[in-house]
């Protein structure tokens, strides 16, 4: 094992553990780290037998990151720098200086967000002698490969599906997926079933609690957060809401993000006459106040034109840990994140008169809402207490990093 250098801090969370005795993981993402990935610094915060170090390609206005251990690799955008990067790329070969960056952190594992960032980052993984976990979040497995696979698409990415295939005939690749239903999908693609393990990221139930109103007292309100991208389902909700306020006019809807059908559905909403407010991207905190004004969260997630469908989104974790009933058509949500009639209702995508009833029923039910909001944090301290899940991942690491030092190969 390489010697250690000094970490810079640790975690909040981590100094539960002898920070002494706990190995060094280094957690990958390209970008560090945007608004929308809250669940890759909240997973890292909740590590007690690891010791997280953040390695990415450049940080981004978004979440703030400079209480947790970062390195940034080095990159050039000089000409001659650019062609000597890409002759190692395809002698696939690790540029020396991304060695030297992380070779004093003497890390254990490395564990990588998305499988986009696993295979545009391999080359210097592949070449650290230690078990790699990748997780698959949606896009990344959900997107059909002949779409991967378009003349439009860059040559990096029209490669994309073969390199994650032989990537997960690597013996130390092992895949996490965020939810059953993205397990189904990676198995779909050619993903060796011994080679992928679901584990829920899970939500902090310290921050995100019931709160303000109860349930049933709190105005007609309805909340939407996330993208504003196809896969949302933005328009189908607007829709909905359209015949919810031709029945229950002092309905209100809220959408929290931003994207770039953002404008289209502001028009939209326009057209209709319904006075949707469109509040933007918020941070975390600011989310957890709408979400203390808010009789019911809707995920209307489809399935996009190229396949690209919702995991699990966190944001209906969330809702339901603050007591908030939820409902969605999620892919995973829908099955895995809600118990139907209990917590929450599911309902099919782009259905809008299933959806419009089922907000109706929450809104107009204040006993309805009550005993879904309480069940819906019941099942949040049951299933996805974010301590829990993050310990059930630092298990898998463990069983990982014993087997690849003993010679177990998958």
């Amino acid at each position: 094992m390489i010697p250690t250098a000094t970490a810079k801090s640790a975690p909040a969370r981590a100094q539960l553990s002898d920070t002494a005795q706990r190995k060094t993981l280094l957690v990958v993402r390209s970008e560090l780290l945007p608004y929308s990935e809250t669940f890759v610094k909240e997973q890292a915060q909740a590590y007690r037998g690891w010791k997280p170090v953040l390695v990415g390609l450049k940080r981004i206005p978004g979440l703030p990151v400079e209480d947790m251990d970062i390195q940034l690799l080095p990159t050039t955008t000089s000409l001659p720098g650019r062609a000597y990067r890409k002759l190692l790329r395809s002698l696939h070969l690790a540029p020396p200086g991304i060695r030297r960056r992380l070779l004093p952190q003497a890390a254990s594992l490395i564990h990588v967000h998305f499988g986009t960032d696993a295979v545009d980052h391999w080359d210097w993984i592949r070449s650290f002698d230690v078990p790699v976990v990748v997780t698959l979040h949606g896009y990344d497995i959900n997107i059909h490969k002949q779409w991967w696979q378009l003349p439009t698409q860059s040559a990096s990415r029209r490669r994309y599906p073969g390199r994650l295939l032989r990537l997960a005939s690597d013996p130390r690749v092992h895949f996490v997926a965020v939810s059953a239903a993205i397990k189904e999908r990676a198995l779909e693609w050619g993903i060796p079933a011994n080679r992928i393990s679901v584990h829920y990221i899970g939500v902090d139930l310290s921050n995100f609690r019931p709160s303000g109103l109860p349930i049933e007292l709190r105005p007609p309100r309805i909340l939407f957060v996330g993208r504003l991208v196809e896969k949302k389902g933005v328009e189908y909700l607007i829709h909905a809401f359209k015949m919810v306020k031709s029945q229950l006019p002092a309905a209100e809807l809220v959408i929290v993000g931003d994207g770039r059908l953002r404008p289209k559905l502001e028009q939209l909403s326009r057209q209709l006459q319904l006075g949707v407010t469109f509040l933007g991207g918020l941070s975390s905190q600011q989310i957890r106040e709408e979400m203390q004004k808010t009789r019911v969260l809707c995920s209307p997630s489809v399935t996009a034109e190229n396949g690209d469908a919702e995991g699990l989104p966190i944001v209906i974790l969330e809702a339901q840990a603050c007591g908030i009933p939820v409902i969605t058509s999620a892919r995973g949500g829908a099955h895995e994140g809600i118990i139907d009639g209990v917590t929450g209702f599911a309902f099919e995508e782009k259905d809008i008169a299933s959806l419009s009833n089922r907000i109706l029923q929450v809104l107009q039910d204040g006993r309805t809402a009550s005993s879904m909001g309480s069940a819906a944090r019941r099942n949040m301290e049951k299933v996805f207490d974010l301590d829990a899940c993050t310990q059930s991942l630092e298990r898998l690491y463990d069983k990982l990093t014993h087997n690849y030092s003993t010679g177990v190969r998958a």
